[in-house]
């Protein structure tokens, strides 16, 4: 597969000529789901799921189809009869030739004041982990993880704890938008020397083969 980051939380995939995204939100460019074959949307956040290009992408292509939780596909669907599919934990199913499985229930906690919502994450062609906005592990080999680097609700020991209990081959980051440039070294070193992991970066527009 081609991994092409986007910018903050959103990712395309590419395989045999067709495109899946992940999390076109707020803070992706505006055409981030343009061209896409399928869609996956981990939760209703507005910087993973941004109804505007979430259309974008669907209009673009009559064909394409959307997979996500209760709480987006309720905002979506009659707009799209028949393209938007309700997943949950546990689901398999296949997304323009992509074999996905989903994992995780419930976003990480922000605040205890603060009321949880759901979220999944998607484990692409057995290798991709895409966890959104929680640290999920799914209990199974990955070999790349989407790692969310940088968030209201995590530190930098939970980001690395997390790649150790993973144990991927390599981590990329996202979810990296609030992170200043000034600050990136100092996560890039700390994640890099105390992570079981390679660890890269990829600015948005960048690709890498997975």
């Amino acid at each position: 597969m081609k991994l092409t980051k986007k910018s903050h939380a959103c990712v395309r995939l590419e395989k045999d000529g067709r495109t899946l995204v992940v999390d076109p939100g707020a803070y992706s460019e505006e055409d981030a789901a343009v061209g896409a074959d399928a869609v996956l949307v981990t939760h209703e956040h507005p910087d993973h799921f941004d109804e505007g290009r979430l259309r974008a992408g669907l209009d673009a292509n009559p064909a394409a189809e959307l997979w996500t939780l209760r709480s987006v596909a309720e905002q979506v669907s009659a707009a799209f009869p028949g393209r938007v599919h309700t997943i949950g934990h546990g689901d398999t199913f296949t997304a323009a030739g992509f074999d996905v499985q989903v994992h995780g229930e419930l976003h990480a906690v922000i605040h205890p004041d603060v009321p949880r919502i759901t979220n999944v994450g998607y484990l692409v062609d057995g290798s991709v982990f895409h966890p959104g906005d929680a640290l999920t592990v799914p209990g199974t080999p990955v070999d790349t993880l989407l790692l969310p680097v940088h968030a209201p609700w995590s530190k930098i020991s939970e980001v690395i704890d997390y790649v150790r209990e993973i144990g991927p081959r390599v981590a990329y980051d996202v979810h990296d938008v609030l992170l200043s440039e000034i600050a990136r070294p100092t996560y890039d070193r700390l994640i890099g020397s105390l992570a079981p992991a390679e660890h890269r970066r990829l600015a948005p527009g960048a690709s890498a083969d997975v």
